[in-house]
């Protein structure tokens, strides 16, 4: 009888704590992992179970073959803010539930439009996307189930799953250009008269070769509003890649007599950069017929 009494206390007072929210230790805590890959957030929230001497993936603990939260408690939750294609396929911006069916051989990767689904409340109708993932067994074991990225480039990167001795990764790829371009567009947009951000505009387009004539009319708008030999730089490169270099060489020039006056200690930086450019431009120049060596008059 004391044992069903202390059993009953026990039962009611977890029952108050949870009413009261308080925040006690979880067997699976709760974890964030947050990757940003060109100018796409990538947001994972999920629980982590810990094998504790068990094995996973079989009919004893998450068994393979079954549809599974990829996670522990609520369902695992992934964020993009832009589209994405998951091993080639396009998955829309927005967030979804992440699901998995682990196979010995193959995994099934699910995101599901139902952001609360369970196990027992999944829906295959509900799909807003499915891969295939090949997995791998590791030499070293992972205790704590871990969902993370690798491989991060600006428009690349691999979303890992790896649990026990066995991992699973999903390619990841954004459009890098067409997003950036547009948080260029809308910059300027927003700010047309700020000679940093006309600056920074134009460098962008400088860099991927894009719409040259754009940026000169945006880093001479800049320069209008701030000379510095920061921009001045950026105009001789554009005119350098435009292929106008008599016409680049003295904004070098005066790039390079700016920065060496202006005491400031990014300049540092770009000395070599502008000093390369203002050799470059001068040997791409026609050399200058030397004196005295004219034709000579019949």
């Amino acid at each position: 009888m004391r044992k069903f009494v202390v059993s009953g206390v026990t039962l009611c007072l977890a029952a108050q704590l949870a009413t009261a929210q308080i925040k006690l230790p979880s067997p699976s805590p709760g974890a964030t992992v947050i990757q940003t890959v060109g100018t796409t957030d990538l947001t994972v929230n999920y629980s982590r179970p810990s094998l504790k001497g068990r094995q996973p993936f079989t009919d004893a603990f998450v068994p393979s073959g079954k549809v599974w939260r990829t996670g522990a408690n609520a369902a695992t939750a992934f964020t993009t803010s832009t589209d994405l294609t998951v091993n080639g396929q396009t998955l829309p911006a927005g967030t979804y539930a992440i699901l998995s069916i682990p196979a010995q051989d193959n995994w099934t990767l699910i995101f599901s439009k139902n952001k609360g689904v369970t196990e027992q409340s999944y829906k295959q109708d509900e799909d807003a996307l499915r891969v295939s993932l090949k997995p791998t067994t590791t030499s070293e074991k992972t205790e704590t189930f871990t969902i993370g990225f690798s491989d991060v480039t600006d428009s690349t990167a691999k979303m890992n799953f790896l649990w026990g001795n066995v991992k699973a990764s999903a390619d990841l790829a954004v459009d890098v250009n067409k997003y950036a371009a547009a948080n260029v567009d809308k910059a300027v947009t927003e700010k047309p008269d700020d000679p940093a951000v006309l600056q920074a505009a134009a460098s962008y387009n400088l860099s991927r070769g894009r719409n040259l004539d754009q940026a000169l009319t945006w880093i001479d708008k800049s320069i209008a509003g701030q000379e510095n030999f920061r921009n001045l730089f950026v105009k001789s490169q554009i005119l350098g890649r435009m292929g106008k270099f008599a016409d680049a060489l003295p904004i070098a020039q005066k790039a390079l007599a700016l920065g060496q006056s202006s005491n400031d200690p990014i300049f540092a930086f770009f000395k070599e950069g502008i000093e390369k450019s203002i050799a470059e431009y001068t040997a791409k120049l026609p050399a200058a017929p030397a004196k005295g060596k004219g034709k000579r008059k019949a």
